[in-house]
């Protein structure tokens, strides 16, 4: 009995080893961790049980038989964040690079199916050189097993994908499905074709880190939603999203304990300018309702005329869409649209209740936007808020004009509680372009005609740049004072807490992807 205990021990220390401890040596040298080590680091202090440390690869081709390693490249099990169960891989590249084999694939499908059966977060250290070409179709074969998983997952748990080194071909659909995706700077990229197959192909020359780095898929792409400066603070932004989200789809979001005290917030009141025209920055209204330093943006640094990310108020974990003036005055373009409506749909599925702040003039005009579909990705946000049936709070904080008006969470599409500020314009267009199109023949035949526009212009935005006309008809529950808002959206949200609503019969709905 003692020999066979000392035969797993063994065994089990040299699943721990990895690839080689000169291998682990240089990964340390880059400033990466080891797959053992983020887990560690991930999980809390002794939490962690792992599941196949005694897994090899089933190739016999190429010489594979006389390499084997336990556990094939990748450490998968569960554990505890902050007390709460996750499911978690971590692909360990010191193993032939981190390549998918079928065993490899077998592993991480054994815990993605074990954490929809349980309900709980599944989460993946991605650190990968792709399929394991000895394998072959087998390998392949594994990739579309996880891919399959992670639509079957898909609103059951959420899933987060972090990509700390390595990721490309078949290798980034999976943390494309996914809900999160956080990238580690100047060590982690993801590309479908690596550089030399663009150069061959395009004849362009272009690095790994310009092709598919963090700073490409954070600024360009919008592929990731947050970018982390090492392996530790990917870890630590991890943890944080966690702290967010539910365990799963039948679960309410985590609520920390908060005493109700003064909630006005005088400082509200002087954020938005009195000129229309002047920008102001949405993400001080944002600090200025929510709890101190709650915000968590996602994909900061794409589509910045839209922000979304997670806050909590009085406690409550909530999403927020805000419109963002200092960045093309807050209009919706193609961008802005799919980042919003991913967003929304997220929070949907996982009963975190929705705050919009609204500060739209419309619609981005252009060429270049219609021939990029902002037609069908702008009703993709109208989609999302329609089908949502989570608590939705709207706030206007300013202009809401013409379609946007609509699109951005209106009484219309099922929002449950819109407020107005005084300072809110509801209107088709603004005060000027209504004014020279609605009294045209007036301002042509008089004498002055830019004192006529000016006049009429002030006659339209008299009539219609207020909030009062949209309250008169119950569009706007309440026009409220700026410093009100966190009070009134502390209640609303509480008053929501039970919503209920019933869906239509039916597979699912056709959103306009």
């Amino acid at each position: 009995m003692d020999n066979k205990l000392d035969l797993l021990q063994s065994k089990l220390a040299e699943a721990k080893l990895g690839g080689g401890q000169s291998r682990i040596d240089t990964q340390h040298k880059k400033g990466k961790l080891s797959a053992r080590e983020r887990i560690h680091f991930l999980l809390d202090p002794d939490s962690f049980e792992e599941i196949g440390a005694l897994v090899t690869h089933r190739c016999s081709d190429f010489g594979m038989t006389e390499q084997s390693y336990l556990g094939d490249g990748v450490v998968t099990g569960y554990g505890t964040v902050n007390g709460r169960l996750v499911y978690v891989f971590a692909q360990d590249f010191t193993v032939f690079g981190g390549s998918l084999s079928e065993t490899h694939a077998e592993k991480i499908c054994k815990v993605m199916d074990l954490a929809v059966r349980n309900g709980a977060p599944m989460i993946g250290l991605n650190d990968s050189g792709g399929a394991r070409i000895q394998e072959g179709v087998n390998s392949l074969g594994g990739y579309a097993d996880i891919f399959y998983r992670n639509v079957q997952s898909s609103g059951v748990v959420p899933q987060i994908s972090a990509i700390m080194g390595p990721c490309a071909g078949g290798a980034v659909y999976s943390p494309a499905m996914t809900d999160f995706i956080v990238m580690v700077q100047n060590s982690s990229y993801m590309f479908v074709t690596g550089p030399n197959v663009v150069k061959t192909v395009t004849n362009e020359e272009v690095s790994s880190e310009d092709l598919g780095g963090a700073s490409a898929h954070s600024t360009k792409s919008g592929v990731t939603h947050l970018v982390a400066s090492n392996d530790l603070d990917c870890i630590a932004q991890i943890k944080r999203l966690l702290s967010y989200l539910p365990q799963n789809c039948e679960d309410k979001p985590p609520m920390l304990p908060y005493k109700l005290e003064e909630e006005y917030r005088e400082q509200l009141n002087r954020i938005v300018p009195e000129n229309a025209s002047q920008p102001y920055d949405i993400k001080e209204v944002i600090a200025g309702i929510c709890d101190t330093e709650s915000f968590m943006e996602l994909q900061e640094n794409y589509a910045d005329n839209i922000v979304i990310g997670f806050a909590r108020l009085a406690g409550r974990s909530i999403g927020i869409v805000a419109n963002q003036p200092m960045s093309l005055a807050g209009v919706l373009d193609v961008n802005s649209s799919k980042k919003a409506a991913r967003f929304v749909r997220f929070c949907d599925c996982f009963n975190i209740p929705l705050l919009v702040l609204v500060d739209v003039p419309g619609f981005l005009p252009g060429t270049d936007q219609e021939w990029n579909a902002i037609i069908t990705n702008g009703a993709k946000l109208l989609y999302a808020f329609s089908e949502a049936t989570v608590p939705r709070i709207t706030v206007i904080t300013r202009k809401a004009y013409g379609g946007a008006y609509d699109v951005m969470n209106s009484k219309h599409i099922g929002a449950d509680l819109n407020f107005a500020w005084p300072s809110a314009e509801i209107a088709v267009m603004g005060a000027k372009g209504a004014s020279e199109i609605i009294f045209k023949r007036e301002i042509d035949a008089a004498p002055d005609p830019a004192a006529k526009l000016l006049e009429k212009e002030k006659e339209y935005a008299d009539t219609f740049a207020n909030p009062y006309r949209a309250a008169a008809r119950g569009f706007i529950d309440e026009v409220i004072e700026p410093a009100e808002t966190r009070r009134k959206l502390i209640k609303g949200f509480a008053m929501l807490e039970h919503k209920a609503v019933a869906r239509p019969k039916r597979k699912h709905g056709n959103v306009p992807l």
